[in-house]
């Protein structure tokens, strides 16, 4: 079988990559090193905030920042990249056009899993940065399928945006008790059928099992989309 690199533009934040990476092994079907996924990390930590950008209508800051990463990656010779960041895909369209090397689009390949779950007319939920709510990309994405995103309002939204900057990205707390306090306000007091979490920092707090059930991790789905385009299969007892 032919081994292909997967790429990966890291430090959206540099724990959410850290996950990526665990995940990755974690999930891939492997008895051995070299049964693994060849991969090349890099952890950016420093490129602009992608919420402060975007709400500042600032995108070259960003996009200068990644055109260096895509052009490394794609000098070492990777298959596909990855981007574990909902937010930077606000800016998909053109980083694609940066490079020739196929970037994985995690908005997208959530999406379609969710509508071949659901089915359209349904009611989606969607926690993530103010910055991926307000870009649209996944409310535009969910329309083209036929089904509704549903976004916080401005109380629950500052609670999102809580658990993300003070509790994962300044390492407080990774209790699940709030993020699930939400999750099911979602679900049982707005409809939502179930719930993105649409935030690689949400990714970061381990969840129960009835939460799981009702709400679909776009990391995850980034994780596995990454194994099989690399050439290799998933675990089917992935954690």
């Amino acid at each position: 079988m032919e081994h292909k690199s997967l790429g990966v533009i890291g430090g959206m934040g540099p724990k959410a990559t850290a996950v990526f990476f665990d995940k990755v092994i974690a999930c891939t079907a492997a008895e051995k090193d070299q049964e693994h996924i060849n991969m090349i990390i890099l952890n950016h930590a420093t490129i602009p905030d992608r919420t402060s950008v975007i709400l500042g209508g600032r995108p070259e800051l960003f996009l200068e920042a990644v055109a260096k990463d895509l052009k490394l990656l794609e000098q070492a010779g990777a298959a596909h990249i990855a981007i574990p960041c909902n937010t930077s895909h606000y800016f998909y369209e053109d980083m694609q056009a940066m490079t020739t090397v196929p970037i994985i689009n995690m908005v997208d390949e959530t999406l379609r899993l969710i509508y071949e779950k659901y089915g359209s007319g349904s009611r989606i939920g969607i926690l993530a940065t103010s910055g991926t709510v307000q870009s649209g990309i996944y409310a535009a994405g969910c329309g083209q399928y036929g089904m509704e995103l549903y976004a916080p309002d401005e109380a629950m939204q500052a609670r999102v945006m809580d658990i993300i900057y003070t509790n994962v990205k300044s390492n407080q707390d990774f209790s699940p008790d709030e993020l699930e306090a939400l999750i099911g306000e979602l679900v049982t007091e707005h409809g939502c059928r179930c719930v993105i979490l649409a935030c690689t920092e949400l990714s970061c707090i381990k969840l129960s099992s009835a939460s799981e059930e009702c709400s679909i991790d776009a990391m995850q789905v980034l994780v596995e989309t990454s194994i099989t385009r690399s050439g290799k299969r998933v675990r089917q007892d992935a954690p």
